[in-house]
């Protein structure tokens, strides 16, 4: 009799990374809507996100706790952080409600 795998769901990995907060803003990279997609094969995370320029000195650091929170889940053996800048973060349309509240963006 094998163990069956614990397989992370989307949900689950998107809510993980949710923790992953940007050093500046001190906002999650999910709610400023810099992930873009997550998928899972054969246990490994493959996350395509942005930065909020493309000039952020700190994109290695949030590279690393994206990768370090999704290690985390049962199930993610490694995790390939891709950083794409098409298309360009925009937080007018990218941002949750409750982030364009607090940055001011209505």
């Amino acid at each position: 009799m094998t163990e069956a795998t614990t397989v992370p769901t989307y949900d689950e990995m998107h809510e993980k990374l949710r923790e992953v907060m940007d050093p500046e803003l001190n906002l999650s990279i999910v709610d400023l809507g810099l992930v873009y997609d997550i998928q899972l094969d054969d246990g490994t995370a493959l996350v395509t996100m942005t930065l909020t320029s493309p000039g952020c000195p700190l994109g290695p650091v949030i590279r690393g706790e994206a990768y370090a929170k999704l290690r985390e889940l049962p199930g993610v053996k490694d995790v390939d952080v891709q950083i794409v800048w098409s298309p360009p973060w925009d937080p007018r349309t990218m941002a949750t409600d409750d982030i364009k509240m607090m940055l001011g963006i209505w």
